[in-house]
């Protein structure tokens, strides 16, 4: 199905505290036969909404944000199976049918024993990131994790057979992650992986309550869902967000290392407004994000810098703001990189983010639907 997308200016959209929650209601049955299939795990991708289906093959989903996810049935001995939701009210959906898995062996690659302790110590470094809250993550089962490296490419990948499960003490979730893909290249630079995840909240004392709370906070602070968020919430700069212009071009003189790859010029005044990079869409729920050239976002509440704080100051002439620690450099793969009301990017491979979002990794991964101060 091809999916048209009219785009309009973006002006004043509710706040997203104001947005309802909707209840999902369906069924699974077996491809084969038809009938109901029970205990399978149904949840939305990165979320902490989730259920298990009836005898009757039935489940509901309730305390639903708007948004677009991905909608998740898992169970032994069946295929999982993905489907596309976008929920902007309470949806009845169709029966979902899922197939018995086919056994299929896989190709086993030996490697000396030493290697994989040294693997899966690269993995959970490339995987759970350096942050502070990176030796807070725990794998109960890293067993699943199957790793291979290229040193022809200097690449090294990573998956798991089936769901790991993290602890991660710092923001107080368990979380189940499906990992399909890790790749890193250390010729690039570039790390890239994904998979499905299912976020669960610990039990814990009121005061280690609060502390997860806290730490969440921090996490979503200046962070790239806070500020999709904040563009269609009318609140970008209230919320400490300014965005500049970032000409990037390739550099003729470069020597092959990706510190000098690109010649860089920053714009920097006029500030952009969301106007600028920012569109709705004719789907209900979803928004572009978009660029002719790159985007730089600086979060002034985390940056020292005066001028971040207030616009009004003179600009510096020796624009610093390149070297900020704390900003990110938005380029784009495709013309748009579409996003919901979740601040969640439904199409990943159209961006590429370098600078502190670049460096967000799993140990600062927040559930699609969390609300800061809210339950999640």
């Amino acid at each position: 199905m091809v999916v048209y997308r009219i785009f309009a200016i973006l002006f004043l959209i509710l706040p997203l505290t104001g947005f309802s929650q909707y209840v999902i209601t369906g069924r699974i049955i077996n491809q084969n036969d038809k009938k109901p299939v029970a205990d399978a795990s149904v949840f939305l991708n990165n979320a902490t909404v989730g259920t298990k289906s009836g005898d009757n093959g039935a489940f509901t989903l309730t305390n639903v944000r708007p948004g677009q996810y991905d909608l998740v049935v898992s169970i032994i001995g069946f295929e999982t199976v993905h489907q596309n939701i976008m929920v902007n009210d309470d949806m009845r959906l169709s029966d979902i049918s899922i197939s018995p898995k086919t056994i299929a062996l896989a190709e086993v690659k030996i490697r000396p024993p030493g290697d994989r302790d040294r693997d899966l110590q690269t993995f959970k470094r490339l995987f759970f990131g350096t942050s502070e809250f990176a030796e807070d993550c725990k794998i109960l089962n890293p067993e699943l994790l199957d790793f291979d490296y290229d040193a022809s490419t200097m690449t090294f990948t990573a998956s798991s057979s089936d769901y790991l499960e993290i602890e991660n003490k710092a923001l107080g979730y368990r979380i189940k992650y499906l990992l399909a893909d890790l790749k890193n290249d250390s010729k690039t630079g570039i790390l890239y992986f994904e998979g499905t995840a299912n976020f669960e909240e610990l039990k814990g004392k009121p005061s280690v309550l609060r502390k997860w709370q806290k730490n969440r906070l921090k996490v979503y602070q200046g962070s790239s869902m806070h500020f999709l968020r904040s563009t269609i919430n009318n609140s970008m700069e209230t919320e400490g967000f300014r965005v500049l212009r970032l000409i990037r071009k390739l550099n003729p003189d470069s020597k092959g290392n990706s510190r000098d790859k690109y010649k860089e010029t920053l714009v920097t005044k006029p500030w952009l407004s969301v106007n600028n990079f920012v569109k709705r869409t004719n789907i209900d729920g979803e928004y572009a994000l978009g660029f002719d050239d790159c985007l730089y976002v600086l979060y002034a509440k985390k940056w020292a810098h005066p001028v971040a704080k207030d616009k009004a100051l003179p600009q510096p002439n020796n624009p610093a703001f390149l070297d900020d620690p704390t900003a990110t450099t938005v380029m784009f793969e495709e013309v748009y990189a579409y996003f919901d009301a979740n601040g969640i990017i439904i199409n990943p491979q159209s961006v590429l983010f370098t600078g502190v979002w670049g460096q967000s990794r799993v140990a600062d991964l927040l559930p699609v639907d969390y609300v800061p101060g809210g339950g999640q």
